[in-house]
């Protein structure tokens, strides 16, 4: 196998890996995303159990 041949063969590897990691780049980034969402739900009905307990903290209790 000629050097021409070689370079071509791993620049045909090197492309495969390229849109390999760009695929699982996209995953990732996806993932991401998606948790970002989450933590943003548990953070407000965080905030809304906190405001919850305040109220009923703040409000006497009937007898």
């Amino acid at each position: 196998m000629g050097d021409l041949e070689r370079i071509i063969a791993r620049r045909s590897e090197l492309d495969a890996l390229a849109e390999e990691l760009a695929k699982q780049l996209r995953e990732v980034q996806v993932e991401r995303e998606e948790l970002l969402v989450a933590e943003r739900v548990l953070n407000l009905l965080a905030e809304q159990d906190r405001a919850v307990t305040e109220v009923a903290e703040a409000v006497p209790a009937k007898a």
